[in-house]
């Protein structure tokens, strides 16, 4: 085989896949059909529970110190994003250029090749690997999987023939970037002609993004041209925009679709492929990079012959339901933006409900991505269970650490919490999970809390309990099958691709045959 898994598609969503394939021991070859890394930042919002991700992975001194507001909004309402429990509380301005940059860098560090030029036009699936085909002369490359992250028009999508539920675009959109034009910022203005919504950048880049009401209803992508955009600008807000340069101009729309399954056999969605939305409040790029992060080491555990059975099965049942709320709050959301005046009383009783502490940390919490919960809570099960592992501090022996820098290495993690004084298990542990002790904590979401077990992506797999309990959460997410099944074994290589361009240098050779 050339690769255990190809990722197809080179955005932050695909980049981040391969990282946390090759931090699970996956050989992983990216195919990418541009030729070079797009230079627009069509995405540019990080929330919390993607820079506590990002942490937990050692990449936020890479990433700097980005521009953060407390202040979110819900439908266009201003919402307090600040009064989340995290480290990071609000919103994160940096470019979907520059998380691509970070990604990029990390994942080829890694081991994760890159090819460039590369169009997957046909897929051809059999009992023990599964072959992708590009245009006439490129190689035809095969893997144990193959994961579409290949955003909403994806290929990978329709030659899988994964149906998407949901509905339809009946609203277009425009925005665009466009440098030194003065207009004043405008935060989700609602106006007669349709909403208006400007921000001026520190390099002075103006973000425009426009909603026309009128016979442009219904038209599901408006022609992205500036013409159209200064337009429609022109007659919302009598602004005039028409003589500044754009450095980029896009249409998109209402549509809110997701796929029926996230995995169909030895194809995976994950990102944009597997679930379209308007990009509201910059929910999109953060809901995907939680689908790779979720998918990346039950994938590796897969191909690597680790994975207990259902594991990769895991991630449609824990991820489709989490994209399904958040289209959800995106619809609600898309609603109380782009309607008429018949939502303005809806908006007025909105605006009240979001000034109670209660509903305006539920709101945060969901679109933080905080509020994730994986797996059927029972009574008197722990409030962690399934939940990210509180970031906090814990003493060890050799001083004060975050639990997200135990995660660094994409390894599961037994806390034990008890000062290290009792045996937690006989036997030993996965080679895929590393034991930590540390001194009892006792205030914080971890108060009373003795040992836990974290899962790779940081949610927390178990809490306490005795030792029977322990050994089915390891069986049920860590223990190796009784055999390694057929197409999980390391790749061969046998014949050198000539088409494309591999992004660090290294040869990829095909099996044939």
């Amino acid at each position: 085989m050339d690769a255990q898994v190809i990722v197809v598609g080179a955005g932050p969503v695909g980049l981040m896949l391969a990282a946390e394939l090759r931090l699970g021991g996956a050989d992983v070859l990216v195919l990418e059909r541009l030729t070079k890394p797009m230079a627009e930042s069509r995405a540019s919002t990080l929330h919390a529970r993607t820079m506590e991700i990002l942490d937990q992975r050692g990449l936020l001194e890479r990433l700097g110190t980005p521009p953060s507001s407390g202040r979110g909004h819900f439908g266009g309402l201003t919402l307090d994003l600040s009064h989340v429990a995290t480290p990071y509380p609000g919103q994160w301005k940096v470019p979907q250029s520059q998380v691509e940059h970070l990604l990029e860098r990390w994942a080829i560090e890694l081991g994760v090749r890159i090819l460039r030029g590369y169009d997957v036009h046909d897929m051809a699936v059999s009992a023990d690997h599964i072959e992708v085909c590009g245009p006439a002369g490129a190689p035809r490359l095969r893997s144990a999987y193959v994961v579409g992250c290949d955003g909403e028009q994806s290929s990978v999508r329709r030659l899988a023939g994964i149906g998407s539920s949901g509905r339809q675009a009946d609203k277009g959109l425009l925005r665009g970037d466009i440098p030194g034009i003065d207009v004043p910022d405008r935060r989700f203005e609602r106006l007669p002609g349709g909403l208006a919504i400007a921000s001026r950048g520190p390099d002075d880049v103006t973000r425009i993004m426009l909603h026309e009401h009128g016979p442009e209803d219904g038209v599901v992508t408006p022609e992205a041209t500036f013409e159209n955009l200064a337009r429609a600008w022109l007659k919302i807000t009598g602004e005039d925009i028409s003589g500044g340069t754009p450095v980029w101009v896009n249409a998109f729309s209402n549509v809110s679709l997701q796929a029926d399954r996230y995995r169909l056999g030895r194809v995976l969605l994950a990102g944009d492929a597997a679930h379209q939305q308007l990009p509201a409040g910059g929910q999109a790029i953060n809901l995907g990079l939680h689908d790779a992060v979720n998918l990346g080491w039950k994938l590796a555990a897969d191909v690597t012959g680790r994975a207990p059975l259902g594991l990769l099965d895991s991630y449609h049942d824990e991820r489709h339901p989490a994209g399904r709320h958040t289209l959800d709050n995106i619809e609600a959301q898309t609603l109380l933006l782009l309607g008429g005046r018949e939502v303005d009383p809806a908006r007025r009783v909105m605006a009240e409900l979001i000034a109670l502490p209660s509903v305006r940390d539920h709101l945060a919490a969901t679109i933080s991505g905080l509020g994730v919960r994986y797996g059927a809570t029972c009574p008197g099960e722990h409030p962690l269970a399934g939940r990210r592992v509180p970031p906090v501090e814990i003493e060890m022996e050799s001083g004060r650490t975050k639990v997200a820098a135990l995660l660094r290495n994409g390894r599961g993690l037994l806390l034990d919490l008890s000062g290290g004084t009792q045996a937690v298990l006989d036997e030993a542990l996965p080679d895929t999970v590393e034991q930590v002790s540390a001194k009892s904590i006792s205030d914080g979401p971890l108060a009373g809390v003795r040992r836990l077990l974290v899962r790779p992506d940081g949610h927390v797999a178990w809490v306490a309990g005795g030792a029977t309990e322990l050994r089915s959460a390891l069986h049920t997410w860590f223990c190796p099958p009784r055999a390694v099944r057929k197409g999980s074994a390391a790749p061969r290589a046998t014949a050198q691709i000539q088409h494309g361009q591999i992004q660090h240098g290294t040869s990829i050779r095909k099996e044939r045959g």
